[in-house]
């Protein structure tokens, strides 16, 4: 099949071909009903019961890619879409999930302390852009290049951990999950420049407006049944105001009165990381038969 051939008619859809996010991004998809088959090694996959074509593309590259108008729609990082500098793409929803900081780190043995006294020296990372605006800052902030000399910013493309042991970085400029790594790698941080996530995009100038609304709604019913679970209960209606104040829900609860018109029965939606806390709670307050049920799927705003 000439796939190029097959993509006029369709919404196309970056997402990342590999990396941190690139399951989770398969996941969210998943979730939506987007449904397609990737054939092995192509990076195009057109989707079976949508006018969309996924295009698998390095998280540096769609930014650009959106920016341009080339595709229409796109997940990536935040840091990436910062570092691309391009104006022409909107930042729809933050996805919750891949959250990492871009931070400066050095060797934890050595004599810096403050990013400050990095200045003029060798620095490297993959996010060029990025750092050399927050040293022209520090530049300024120390008296400029005449007494230190220029930031010497260094692109390597991964395992930028290892630029200290090996001789080549005085500090770096990377993405930071659990730190694990770079505290194998004798490393601490001394500053954070920006904390980063998933986001979807989109270009400026799509193609087809009203399907980017359509996948967007999915996706953020994903991203609210993610984060929320349905809790039910019954309480008496002398302690109905107690429960109501405990799970107020995303908007109010749904209260109804048993047959027994002592009773009332209570539904509402509650954040997955409090749920346990709730329900404690709710068994104080005289609420019983409380019972928490998982979302696969939502349209909530």
């Amino acid at each position: 099949m000439d796939l190029v051939n097959h993509l006029n008619d369709r919404l196309l859809f970056a997402v990342p071909k590999k990396g941190r996010l690139h399951q989770s991004c398969l996941d969210l998809l998943k979730g939506s009903d987007i449904q397609f088959h990737r054939h092995s090694r192509l990076d195009i996959a057109l989707c079976i019961n949508l006018p969309i074509a996924l295009i698998f593309l390095p998280a540096a590259d769609i930014p650009v890619f959106v920016g341009e108008g080339r595709v229409d729609l796109g997940i990536t990082g935040h840091d990436q879409v910062r570092e691309s500098r391009t104006t022409e793409v909107e930042q729809i929803l933050d996805l919750g999930f891949g959250k990492c900081k871009l931070q400066v780190q050095v060797p934890e043995g050595g004599d810096i302390q403050d990013p400050r006294d990095l200045v003029g020296r060798n620095i490297v990372t993959s996010f060029v852009s990025l750092t050399r605006e927050y040293f022209e800052k520090l530049e300024v902030e120390v008296g400029g290049e005449g007494r230190r000399g220029a930031t010497k910013i260094k692109y390597v493309g991964g395992s930028v951990e290892a630029a200290c042991a090996l001789g080549v970085a005085d500090g770096i400029v990377d993405l930071v999950e659990s730190g694990e790594t770079m505290k194998a790698a004798g490393l601490k941080p001394i500053d954070t420049l920006i904390a980063t996530s998933a986001v979807l995009i989109k270009s400026k100038h799509p193609s087809n407006p009203e399907l980017i609304d359509r996948i967007c709604s999915r996706i953020r019913g994903v991203i609210t049944a993610q984060k929320y679970v349905l809790c039910t209960y019954n309480i008496p209606q002398d302690r109905l105001s107690h429960g109501v104040q405990i799970t107020p829900g995303k908007r109010a609860p749904t209260v109804t009165q048993l047959m027994n018109k002592q009773w009332a029965a209570v539904s509402v939606m509650v954040e997955k990381s409090k749920i346990a806390t709730v329900m404690d709670q709710l068994e104080e307050v005289g609420a019983t038969d409380i019972l928490v049920v998982d979302l696969s799927n939502s349209r909530s705003s």
